[in-house]
């Protein structure tokens, strides 16, 4: 219940912020965000679309701590990408790894996966089960461990799961 709670507090402020309506004024536009986030939340609870997963307002504090941590760590890729942009010769060693995750849920693991591919330097190729296929432009970037703060991070945010 406490989801599907949340998820009708997100459709209000979704519908307030993107209208632009924040009086009652006009009780037409009013009426028609009434039941639209009414529709909205009845289809959801009738998809079974509203559980932990599809409405993790429960994590939002440490996923945003997450994506500021990931801030950092795609400036620092950056970095690396465009001193080899800037280079004369071309020294990329250019590698297919997969990546294991101890990621649970199917949040974590597409936060995992696309943080991967926002990283410059790095692509999430295919994701098949536990395992994710990245292409990086550097072996040695790509090698074992180097993807496993990241993977222990989004698991902790979006799982609530601290390291195994």
């Amino acid at each position: 219940m406490g989801y599907f709670l949340g998820l009708i507090v997100v459709l209000i402020a979704l519908w307030t912020g993107l209208s632009g309506e924040y009086t009652l004024t006009k009780p037409l536009i009013a009426t028609l965000g009434a039941i639209s986030i009414i529709l909205s939340a009845l289809l959801a609870y009738r998809f079974d679309i509203v559980d932990r997963e599809g409405s993790p307002y429960a994590r939002l504090l440490p996923l945003v701590a997450y994506w500021a941590w990931l801030v950092v760590e795609i400036f620092k890729a950056n970095w690396v990408v465009i001193k080899a942009c800037l280079r004369s010769t071309l020294d990329i060693n250019p590698a297919l790894v997969k990546v294991k995750t101890g990621c649970e849920s199917d949040l974590a693991r597409t936060v995992f996966a696309n943080s991967i591919t926002l990283t410059p330097g790095t692509v999430s190729v295919e994701v098949e089960g536990n395992k994710i296929l990245v292409h990086a432009l550097y072996e040695d970037s790509a090698g074992p461990g180097a993807f496993d703060e990241m993977d222990r991070r989004s698991r902790e945010a979006c799982d609530g799961k601290a390291s195994k």
